[in-house]
C-alpha cells in the first residue's frame, strides 16, 4: 500500500509540473506550500495512527 501512495504522489507531482511548464496552469508551488504545509502533518499524523504498530 505504501508503494501505490507514493506511485500516485509522484503522478500527481509530474502531471502538475507538466501542466505548469505548458502553460496550462499557473499556480505557485511555493505558494500553495506556504499555505497548505499543515495539511501534510496532518496526513502523516492520520497514516501513522492507522498504521499498526510492532507493541500491539
Amino acid at each position: 500500500m505504501r508503494g501505490n501512495i507514493a506511485a500516485i504522489v509522484l503522478v500527481l507531482l509530474g502531471v502538475f509540473f507538466l501542466l505548469t511548464n505548458l502553460g496550462l496552469i499557473s499556480i505557485s508551488l511555493r505558494e500553495l506550500l506556504r499555505v497548505w504545509w499543515p495539511v501534510g502533518l496532518i496526513a502523516l499524523g492520520v497514516a501513522l495512527f492507522f498504521t499498526p504498530g510492532k507493541g500491539r
